[in-house]
């Protein structure tokens, strides 16, 4: 409980009378400084997780990325970091990279560009990182390994960086190797000196976005991979770090962290790591995988993000705790700050720090959040406890002089429904250097001499609701993104197309445009798909217009009831309905094409239209080509539910239009 100002001045003169004081806490600056605050930020993409944000209307979508970027207005994010799309499968889908092939560029596909963009509108100090999860397959050579060519890598990588300035006057501020996968020393020798020859000596080099080891031990044993390395990454730390790694003298980074459903216990270990990744680590920027959870919710790790945006058919989004966690930190620092030495764990659970401008500013920030209620998705978190407590801050050296600070507070209610986020209380007088605080367990304070935060807010959006039973898209509009609204691609990139020969009905198309396998990050299928609608679906009809462009070899399908996407794709079941260039036609009850419930001769043939249509209603199913029954009244016993997919046999051009669900 926070002890308001009268109760104060009654304390300051019955402290040690009463007994209501607990323990001690010194926050000074005439001991030494510690180490620079770096700052907080979000990870866009590692999955396209950002995919469905881009189809939200206004006033929706500013107010989304106002709550995740504004500063001084929600979490007030100083970090953001993008994936460099490679075309392949990252966790919840593809994004599609800037370079298909060796003589092709678009910097103007996917929608990290303008995500960038937005929130440098926002924050135009905000920091910008890329990193590449994987790549499209002619950089490797047709091998799934980029560190064979290491030039190709590093002069793809470089083009990422000059395109951001060249189309969006972004400057990157930070680059990554490879996420979560080896790294190769001659690789980043090679990145460095490219860097600098090609006039990015600004752009710095994080390593090896992964664990501590082995990247610490090889910057100690090469001069010349220490200089060229600024931060040491890592992923999912657990707040601890290693004593090699801090003898580097190099920056430290949770440069992934949180991965934690959206809820409050995900709200307290978001808490309990920006404190602690610097009070057990030393490490001085946390990001959180991911930004905002935009993606289908049953996809692989559904709701990770900061807050939730994943209706633009509705427009509903939620403003999750950890937007609010966030802002203790992010509204009442910037990067520069500096860490004091003065930080810490309470004596009975929880953690402390401070940070001040060096101009006179401090903040201190506090979390007393219990084991259960903080519990983040990795690493296991050992068992500990947190009491009630009774502290005094005693305000020395330079702070001495502070008389009062602003007092913002949240208190986790995990037994009733009165949970507050980020409330402003009254001031908090210090009276001759000190004040006092009783508290509680799952608690977050932030003390500060910034007077200008602000709990931001907007009116409710609109209700939450399922994506529509009746959907249908001609993809005659192209509007300012590559991808059609609401197709989530998890094998494969499907992009606007735009056929200039064909004067027919087909002109603006969508278009599978991968040919060749990426170097993978996941465990992508052999066939591309992409998925949309409501994963409870059961009873559906999906129909589309398809193109084959390969001769004889090329096959096509549409699907439904499609039960699973992200890493796990290749596995995925569902009502597939395939037809080929060959002739022939399938239906089966898998992605693979493996589990065949029939199949036969259909004339289809490369380079002609035709229209595929799907029925499921029940434990039945049935298929038609251009009107006429191919497969009739079939049995089905699982899966029961799940979305609506289009997709390729292989890794082929094919296109699609025409597109309609009616759902029931």
């Amino acid at each position: 409980m926070y002890i308001g100002n009268q109760f104060c001045v009654f304390l300051s003169i019955f402290l040690y009378i009463s007994g209501c004081l607990g323990e001690n806490y010194d926050i000074d600056d005439s001991l030494g400084l510690g180490q620079t605050f770096d700052g907080i930020g979000g990870l866009s993409g590692g999955g396209a997780t950002s995919r469905l944000l881009v189809n939200y209307e206004e006033p929706y979508q500013s107010q989304i990325l106002d709550y995740l970027f504004k500063p001084k207005f929600g979490a007030s994010l100083q970090i953001l970091k993008v994936e460099i799309g490679g075309d392949a499968q990252t966790t919840d889908g593809t994004e599609p990279s800037h370079m298909h092939y060796e003589d092709d560029e678009n910097y103007f596909r996917g929608y990290e560009w303008w995500l960038m963009v937005e929130a440098k509108k926002r924050n135009p100090n905000i920091t910008l990182i890329g990193l590449p999860w994987a790549f499209p397959g002619w950089v490797g050579n047709g091998k799934n390994w980029p560190y064979d060519f290491p030039d190709i890598t590093a002069s793809y990588v470089v083009a990422w960086i000059h395109g951001a300035k060249k189309y969006h006057d972004l400057d990157i501020d930070y680059i990554g190797i490879w996420n979560e996968k080896s790294f190769n020393v001659k690789y980043i020798k090679l990145l460095r000196y490219l860097l600098d020859k090609r006039g990015l000596e600004k752009v710095k080099i994080i390593a090896s976005d992964d664990l501590w080891e082995p990247i610490t031990s090889a910057v100690f044993a090469d001069k010349e991979l220490y200089d060229a390395i600024e931060v040491l990454g890592v992923h999912y730390p657990g707040t601890k770090t290693v004593p090699r790694a801090l003898k580097t003298g190099k920056k430290l980074w949770s440069s992934e962290d949180y991965s934690t459903f959206n809820d409050n216990v995900g709200g307290g270990c978001w808490a309990r790591i920006l404190n602690q990744n610097y009070v057990n680590g030393k490490m001085t920027a946390t990001i959180s995988w991911n930004l905002v959870a935009s993606y289908y919710e049953n996809l692989p790790f559904g709701r990770d993000g900061i807050m939730t945006a994943n209706e633009p058919w509705s427009g509903n989004y939620v403003v999750e705790s950890p937007v609010w966690t966030t802002a203790h930190t992010t509204q009442f620092t910037e990067p520069g700050w500096t860490y004091l030495q003065t930080v810490g764990h309470f004596t009975h659970g929880g953690s402390y720090v401070a940070l001040t401008d060096q101009r006179g500013n401090l903040s201190i920030i506090t979390e007393t959040m219990t084991h259960d209620h903080s519990v983040c998705i990795r690493p296991p978190l050992r068992p500990y406890n947190v009491t009630v407590q009774n502290v005094t801050f005693n305000l020395k050296g330079t702070f001495a002089f502070i008389s009062q600070l602003d007092v913002w507070h949240s208190k986790f209610d995990f037994k009733t429904d009165k949970t507050v986020l980020f409330q402003k209380l009254d001031p908090v007088k210090v009276i001759g250097g000190s004040f006092s605080i009783e508290l509680d367990v799952d608690e977050i304070y932030t003390f500060t001499t910034i007077t200008n935060g602000q709990r931001g807010t907007y009116p409710d959006p609109p209700p939450s609701a399922p994506f529509p039973k009746s959907y249908r898209d001609d993809f005659n509009v192209s509007g300012n993104f590559s991808e059609a609204p609401n197709f989530a691609d998890q094998t494969g990139v499907f992009e606007y197309f735009t056929n200039l020969t064909d004067p027919g009905p087909h002109v603006f198309t969508l278009r599978q445009v991968v040919t060749q396998r990426p170097i993978t990050w996941a465990a992508d299928a052999d066939q591309t798909i992409s998925v949309i609608g409501d994963y409870a679906w059961h009873d559906v009809m999906v129909s589309c217009d398809v193109y084959m462009e390969a001769v004889q070899t090329g096959g096509v399908f549409i699907a439904a009831r499609v039960d699973r996407g992200g890493g796990v794709i290749r596995s995925t079941r569902g009502v597939f309905f395939w037809v080929y260039a060959d002739g022939t036609y399938k239906i089966t009850n898998d992605l693979r094409g493996l589990a065949v419930l029939a199949k036969g001769s259909a004339g289809t043939r490369a380079r002609t239209w035709y229209t595929l249509t799907l029925r499921v209603q029940g434990n039945y199913a049935s298929a038609d080509l251009n009107g006429y029954s191919l497969w009739k009244n079939a049995v089905l016993l699982n899966p029961l539910h799940g979305w609506v997919a289009i997709g390729t046999s292989s890794f082929q051009l094919a296109q699609f239009d025409n597109f309609v669900i009616e759902a029931e």
